[in-house]
Formats: C-alpha cells, structure tokens, sequence
C-alpha cells in the first residue's frame, strides 16, 4: 500500500467497478481510508459486510441506503455508520457520490 500525504481528486484516476460504479482512493494509512465511490443512477452497491468500520458521507444524488434491519432514503449531506461485519449496500436513486471512510483500511483496495 503506497502512502502519501496529499490526494489531488482531479488527477487520481477512477478506478471503474462496472455496473455504474467508480472508485478513487482519497487517502489512507494502515489504519484508515477515505475513498470517493461515483454512482450511477440505477447503480446497486450490492449488499455485503466486512471487519472494517465503515462511515459514509452522501455528497450529492439519492439512495436507498440499508444497514442491519434499516432501510432509509438519504441524499446530499447525509451520512450513515456501519458496525465492523454489519451487513449493508445501497441502491442509487438519483446519481451521486459517496465519500466512505474505512477503519482499518481496505487492503483489499489498494
């Protein structure tokens, strides 16, 4: 995992998922990660967990946001927290973007 101080949003390249998913890695360390997620209207970050505390920032767009036994529409300047292994996704309603912050970081994503 290469560590840096400073993250220019604009020249990061995207990092395409399919399915009307993008991703750019904002920042990290070991024990943290800020990642802006890009979605598409229509687009589903399916339903998944995993060991990491997770809270996510809604920058702009709607979704269906779904964490535990809770379902909620949220749109721009809201935000949720996901519990370490809590089952969460969210369907995109309206295009938007995400700012997830993850602790400790995804290894898996970098």
């Amino acid at each position: 995992m290469t560590l840096s101080k400073f993250f220019k949003g604009k020249q990061l390249p995207a990092e395409n998922l399919g399915d009307g998913l993008s991703r750019k890695i904002l920042g990290h360390d070991r024990a943290i990660m800020m990642v802006q997620v890009d979605f598409e209207d229509g687009a589903i970050g399916q339903a998944h967990h995993h060991p990491h505390r997770q809270t996510s920032y809604i920058v702009s767009g709607r979704f269906e946001v779904s964490v535990g036994n809770e379902t909620q529409t949220m749109g721009a300047g809201d935000a949720f927290y996901v519990e370490p292994d809590e089952v969460h996704g969210v369907v995109c309603l309206e295009a938007g973007t995400l700012i997830d912050v993850f602790n400790p970081a995804r290894e898996d994503f970098a």
